[in-house]
């Protein structure tokens, strides 16, 4: 029977991944591994962008998906942690995409929120990297989560919702975009 318990969890994982390798997130904004345009750049802290999110779709979610999140993440913040640039939560298992400008608050759909980024603010910011480092990486990420409404505070820290992002999370989808100054 344990053996039996062994397959059956083992085909499980196997399936799950099958299903997340249909998901998948593309935008008419970002191309992956390429530098991200102006718009895509914060507007102040001696950046001088348009402080604009990108346009993502995304398709091929796993069937069990209840909701979805979307992030930017610059893994090459010297803090050690990351910087978060972008969280929405709670968007609604039937949406499939975000405009470009839905970092604004009236832009998003209806029942999806704004977290908490670590500028601070409750919307997208912009990369702007240190000048003078090399070229950071901006990953823009699908989360297709198990549960509705993701169980965190309206004013949780970034990394709060991450973590909470991590335990609902059933196949993510990403895209990639650079910028150094």
């Amino acid at each position: 029977m344990r053996y039996l318990s062994s397959a059956l969890f083992l085909f499980a994982l196997l399936a799950g991944d099958a299903l997340a390798q249909g998901f998948h997130v593309r935008s008419a904004d970002v191309r992956d591994n390429t530098t991200l345009k102006s718009d895509q750049v914060y507007r102040g802290s001696g950046c001088e962008g348009g402080n604009r999110s990108p346009q993502l779709e995304w398709s091929g979610a796993p069937s069990n998906t209840r909701s979805f999140a979307v992030t930017m993440h610059d893994p090459d913040a010297a803090n050690g942690k990351g910087w978060w640039h972008w969280i929405v939560i709670d968007i609604p298992g039937s949406v499939t995409r975000l405009d470009s400008g839905a970092g604004k608050k009236e832009k998003l759909p209806d029942g999806a929120r704004h977290g908490r980024n670590d500028f601070g603010s409750f919307d997208f910011g912009g990369a702007c990297p240190p000048k003078g480092d090399k070229p950071h990486h901006y990953v823009l990420t699908v989360h297709a989560l198990d549960i509705d409404k993701l169980p965190v505070a309206a004013d949780a820290p970034p990394a709060s919702i991450a973590s909470a992002l991590h335990a609902h999370q059933i196949a993510t989808a990403t895209l990639t975009g650079i910028y150094g100054r």
